[in-house]
């Protein structure tokens, strides 16, 4: 990676990271503009882009974060690699090919000068165009080892394969577990716990393929696949979710899905033999079963703590399994919180998951900490477990969707 950087002189250097002030103002508007630029002009990457974080404003943001730290690190691309890492394994789970940067990168320069008009002096220009070419290389570089190291595993493929649903299970009144085994029969490559799918969901009625990410959530090592989707219904003003209503109303045992190979870095570290952590809130505890189930079977020995939280009962997904193994096994413990239980539900704890709670459940903070939910809860327990005194190399997680917002601030 620093040899790329060498390509780039002392005065593009200058350049780009003079130009620090304006993106952190207008960041967000570029890759706004430069999203509607690249549709406009390539229509056919609507089958890549996921349309709905485009309508919210959230990859348009991730896109202006990742733009600004290039900037800021341009000088040493290295600070950056762990989001260089992060965001290629979601390119080689989405399929992204080197033939896409060129287009990214002459819309992305065409969306800067439309933007910024005049001030996007000729030089401005040009020192980005080399920075981007820079920045460019090394993503195509990442990605190149990531779809080689997929496809040298043992069962393993790039694109898409088909894969068959050979079991439908309702978890809850909104999460439904999809069972796949390969359609052609054929060896398929075992994966880490927390890491993801993408299925490409081709629907009659739409003019674009969706493609969407889920984390596996069942351990490594069975006979299938398993994701365990939640029906996003419409709320006020924002839509049903595209792809998870199609799962749920129009996908059935025997139907096809294309699938991209397992990816993703939010994996559990086996190696550990400290206590294991778990948190999930709503759907985040799809990683965390993955994990969950694996710890069990494969490191016995290990404490582990789980804590789910859900709205309440109804929508609490896969809660007979891990009563099961509480009971089955002693060294489990599991705490489930509701914030909105009916009569008649028993949990652990009524409102949420707080420092007080992780304070009087947890013995110590000597431990690994792994978690998963929507970014407000995520959020909060990042601010919970870091008031609790756990170190930062100690706590993990997964934030659904473009990475857009911090959950450390």
């Amino acid at each position: 990676m620093s040899n790329a950087t060498v390509e780039l002189d002392k005065n593009t250097i200058d350049t780009v990271k003079s130009t620090v002030p304006v993106l952190q103002e207008y960041g967000t508007v570029i890759t706004k503009r430069f999203y509607q630029m690249m549709f406009e002009n390539h229509p056919e990457l609507k089958n890549i882009f996921n349309q709905t974080n485009q309508r919210k404003g959230e990859q348009p943001k991730a896109l202006a974060n990742t733009v600004l730290a290039a900037a800021l690190h341009i000088d040493n691309l290295e600070a950056i690699l762990p989001v260089v890492k992060q965001i290629a394994h979601k390119h080689r789970s989405l399929n992204i090919k080197p033939e896409h940067y060129p287009i990214v990168g002459e819309n992305l320069l065409a969306a800067i000068k439309d933007v910024l008009g005049d001030a996007a002096t000729d030089e401005i220009i040009s020192a980005w165009a080399d920075a981007y070419g820079v920045i460019a290389d090394v993503f195509i570089s990442v990605e190149k080892e990531m779809y080689e190291e997929v496809q040298n595993k043992s069962g393993g493929w790039i694109d898409y394969r088909d894969f068959k649903v050979v079991k439908k299970v309702k978890e809850s009144d909104v999460i439904t577990s999809f069972y796949l085994k390969p359609a052609d029969s054929g060896e398929f490559p075992n994966f880490e716990p927390g890491q993801y799918i993408t299925v490409k969901a081709e629907m009659d009625d739409e003019t674009y393929n969706h493609l969407r990410q889920y984390s596996l959530s069942c351990a490594p090592g069975e006979e299938y696949y398993r994701i365990s989707v939640k029906r996003e219904d419409a709320i006020g003003e924002s839509p049903a979710g595209i792809v998870s209503t199609y799962l749920h109303n129009h996908v059935n045992e025997g139907d096809i899905l294309p699938i991209s190979a397992p990816g993703g870095e939010f994996v559990l570290d086996s190696n550990d033999s400290r206590p294991l952590v778990l948190i999930s809130g709503g759907v985040g505890l799809t990683p965390m079963m993955s994990m969950l189930e694996t710890t069990i079977k494969e490191n016995p020995e290990r404490k582990i703590y789980y804590i789910h939280a859900a709205r309440s009962g109804k929508y609490h997904a896969m809660k007979q399994r891990v009563n099961e193994i509480t009971s089955e096994h002693p060294q489990v413990t599991s705490l489930t919180v509701y914030d909105s239980p009916v009569e008649g539900e028993s949990c652990d704890k009524e409102g949420y998951i707080d420092y007080d709670l992780l304070k009087s459940e947890l013995p110590t903070k000597d431990a690994a900490f792994y978690f998963c939910g929507p970014k407000g809860f995520m959020r909060a327990m990042y601010q919970n477990l870091t008031k609790f005194g756990v170190k930062e190399e100690d706590i993990h997680y997964e934030i659904f969707g473009p990475a857009s917002d911090d959950i450390t601030k």
